[in-house]
């Protein structure tokens, strides 16, 4: 099979007798060889994050031989980690994630070299830490650090693997400014705060991970090893209810203003969190001043203070948890305005989510319709769970 692009990285030494019965399943097949592995465990490569992509990859990479494999992840295993992020057991819960993922692999392949960045990736270190590498890698799970990534990249012009899942449906590509579109030209802004949800609060199938962390490595692999044809100017979407995988066209954007017109780094990296954020204008201005913690709320219960406690998350959120006295009007309701006509004039409403985010733009609505009284619980559900009743589960 012919390959478009050279490959990324050279020949490393040759194999041991042990390294050859190792990776024989790799040698014996025409395109890879003896010259591919060594390409592989010649290659440096950095996974950002070690949660539901960045697992299937992680493994796959370290049984593939890939010689040094980078981690930058700063989080803990969590128990509801389990279902999706494979690459952590019962037994890691509480454990670093990096940590854990590290000990992982040495069980897979004890002859990789793995180097934990056990740090939140951001605008002071990504330079540093992403020189370090010949590709990235690209598991997180937020359009912030997918921003900081792709300029990063691009800057160092370093190729990356990235890819993106959300209940039953996945995306990857392969962005590299030097041979094609970058993650901006795809995606010049993020969506607007609020419209897209993430796993935590969507939900996703946690086989969907393997779906496409398994092609993120597939590509990773024939950049190292110059072999195939990469997903460069691709777009997969796989839709795992239909099981249909369909390839779309990404040109490059001559007006993107990161890989067309190269600015200077300090116009590239500017604030991530600001640039993607949390919430809309309208939602942080209705927040100011009618936010309320989850301790004033049990103490307004307590009191036997009158008022509308509404949950504004989906009815499957709903029936895993809620607090008590909470009636259920999903955000939907209020962003097409029929919830309105269920809301009291007489008693102040208190809006909750998971998080509290979806509530402020609930809020924001309310504002907007007269209900001056209204407002909503920071930290949501979760925050309830974790300060008030931790009998109660944390999804």
């Amino acid at each position: 099979m012919s390959a478009t692009l050279k490959p990324l990285v050279a020949e490393g030494p040759a194999l041991t007798v042990d390294e050859v019965r190792r990776y024989s399943r790799h040698l014996i097949i025409p395109d890879v060889g003896m010259s591919g592995q060594r390409r592989l465990m010649n290659a440096k490569v950095l996974c950002v994050g070690a949660g539901g992509l960045g697992s299937p990859a992680l493994m796959y990479l370290a049984a593939a031989g890939v010689g040094t494999l980078g981690i930058v992840e700063f989080d803990t295993v969590d128990e509801s980690n389990l279902q999706r992020q494979i690459i952590h057991g019962q037994s890691d819960i509480g454990k670093s994630k990096a940590l854990s993922a590290k000990e992982a692999i040495s069980e897979i392949n004890p002859y990789v070299n793995v180097v934990l960045h056990e740090t939140r990736l951001d605008v002071d270190n990504v330079m540093e830490i992403f020189a370090q590498y010949d590709l990235i890698v690209d598991g997180t799970d937020n359009f912030a650090t997918r921003y900081l990534v792709n300029d990063a990249a691009v800057l160092l012009k370093k190729p990356y693997v990235w890819g993106s899942i959300y209940r039953f449906d996945g995306q990857a590509s392969v962005f590299w400014a030097e041979h094609g579109p970058c993650y901006r030209c795809l995606y010049p802004e993020p969506p607007p705060p609020g419209m897209v949800p993430s796993c935590a609060e969507g939900g996703v199938l946690g086989v969907l991970c393997a779906s496409i962390g398994s092609i993120q490595t597939t590509e990773a692999i024939k950049l190292i090893a110059g072999i195939g044809e990469p997903l460069i100017g691709e777009l997969i979407v796989y839709d795992a209810l239909e099981m249909e995988y369909r390839k779309v066209k990404i040109r490059k954007d001559p007006a993107c203003p990161i890989c067309s017109d190269k600015p200077s780094q300090t116009e590239l990296l500017p604030d991530y969190e600001s640039f993607c954020g949390m919430l809309s204008d309208g939602a942080a201005e209705a927040a100011t001043g009618s936010t309320i913690a989850v301790t004033e709320l049990k103490a307004k219960m307590d009191s036997g203070e009158k008022f509308m406690l509404i949950d504004v998350r989906e009815p499957g959120e709903f029936e895993i948890v809620r607090i008590p006295g909470s009636v259920l009007i999903p955000k939907q309701e209020f962003l097409n305005g029929s919830a309105l006509e269920k809301l009291p004039q007489d008693i102040p409403i208190i809006l909750h989510c998971k998080s509290g985010v979806r509530s402020a733009e609930c809020l924001a609505v309310l504002k907007q319709a007269g209900f001056a009284d209204a407002t909503h619980v920071s930290g949501g559900v979760v925050a309830w769970v974790k300060q008030i009743d931790p009998a109660l589960p944390i999804y």
